[in-house]
C-alpha cells in the first residue's frame, strides 16, 4: 500500500500543476479542449467518485460531449463541496460556459461577471469579457422588438476592446459591434417606414434625417435617402411598402470580418450584408 501511495502522490501533484497552467489559457474563442486528454493514472489509483478531481473530469467529459446539463451538475458540486480546491476556478468558468451553450444567456452573463470580479487579473479575462458580449449579442431579436440586446452588446464588446485591444477576440468583437450597430440603424429606418405607413410623414422625415446625419455610411443609407427624397417632394409611397423595409433580423456579423473583406476585394464588394445565419453558438 505504501508503494501505491508513493506512486499516486506525484501524479496528483502533476495534475494540480497542469490545472494551474491550463486554466488561464484562452487560445480559441471557447477555450475548447481544456482537459480533453488528461487522465489520472491506472484504474487502481482512481480517486473517489465525489472528489474534486473526479468531478472535474466528469464535468469536462460531459461538456466535451455537449451534455451541458450533466456538466453543469458536476461543476456545481465542485463549487458546493470544494470551493477552495484547485478545481474551483475551472468549475466557475465552465459553469458559465454551460449556461451559455444551454442558451441561458442572462445566467451565463451573471456567472461570467462574477468570475471577472473574483479573478480580475486572470489570463482568461479577455475570453470572459468576450463571452459577456456574446451573451448580450445572442439576446438580439428582430428590429421590430426589443433592441436592448444590441445596445448592451456594443457596450460589452467596446469594453473588451478598450481593456484588451490586441486580444485574440478583438477582430470578432469589432465585427459584431458593426453588426449590432447596423441592426440599430435598421431599427431606426424601420420606425421611419412605420411612420410612412401610418401617414405620419413629418415624423418619418425627422427620423430619416437623424439616421442619415448619424450613420451616413450605413448600408441602409441609400434606401433611406431615396425614401427621404420622395417624402420631401410630397410623393410618399402609398403601396408596395414591403420593398422599402430592411432586414428584420440581425445582419451576419461575418460581413464585417477581415476575411470577408479580403474576399470582397478579390471578387467585388457586396453592398448589403446578408441576414444572420449564425443561429446557434458554435462550440
Amino acid at each position: 500500500m505504501a508503494t501505491i501511495h508513493r506512486q499516486t502522490a506525484p501524479r496528483t501533484l502533476l495534475f494540480l500543476a497542469l490545472l494551474a497552467l491550463l486554466l488561464p489559457l484562452s487560445g480559441c474563442s471557447t477555450m475548447q479542449g481544456m482537459f480533453d486528454k488528461i487522465t489520472f493514472g491506472s484504474s487502481e489509483s482512481k480517486p473517489a467518485q465525489d472528489s474534486a478531481q473526479a468531478l472535474a473530469v466528469q464535468g469536462m467529459d460531459a461538456f466535451n460531449r455537449g451534455d451541458y446539463y450533466e456538466a453543469l451538475q458536476a461543476f456545481n458540486k465542485i463549487l458546493d463541496r470544494y470551493p477552495f480546491s484547485p478545481q474551483a476556478m475551472l468549475a466557475e468558468l465552465k459553469a458559465a460556459d454551460c449556461h451559455y451553450y444551454r442558451k441561458e444567456y442572462l445566467e451565463a452573463k451573471m456567472l461570467y461577471q462574477e468570475f471577472e470580479n473574483r479573478h480580475p487579473t486572470n489570463e482568461a479575462i479577455p475570453y470572459v469579457m468576450f463571452q459577456i458580449g456574446m451573451c448580450d449579442f445572442r439576446r438580439i431579436d428582430r428590429i421590430d422588438r426589443d433592441i436592448t440586446g444590441a445596445q448592451d452588446a456594443i457596450k460589452s464588446f467596446s469594453r473588451l476592446l478598450r481593456a484588451y485591444p490586441d486580444s485574440p477576440y478583438s477582430q470578432e468583437a469589432r465585427a459584431r459591434i458593426a453588426a449590432a450597430r447596423e441592426f440599430l440603424v435598421n431599427h431606426d429606418y424601420f420606425v421611419a417606414v412605420f411612420y410612412v405607413r401610418t401617414k405620419q410623414y413629418s415624423q418619418a422625415i425627422h427620423r430619416l434625417k437623424y439616421l442619415l446625419a448619424t450613420y451616413p455610411d450605413a448600408t441602409i443609407a441609400p434606401k433611406a435617402r431615396a425614401l427621404l427624397k420622395r417624402l420631401q417632394e410630397g410623393k410618399p409611397p402609398v403601396w408596395g411598402l414591403r420593398k422599402w423595409l430592411p432586414h428584420l433580423t440581425m445582419p451576419d456579423w461575418r460581413f464585417w470580418s477581415s476575411d470577408h473583406k479580403k474576399k470582397d476585394t478579390a471578387g467585388g464588394t457586396r453592398s448589403t450584408p446578408p441576414a444572420n445565419t449564425d443561429a446557434a453558438p458554435a462550440k
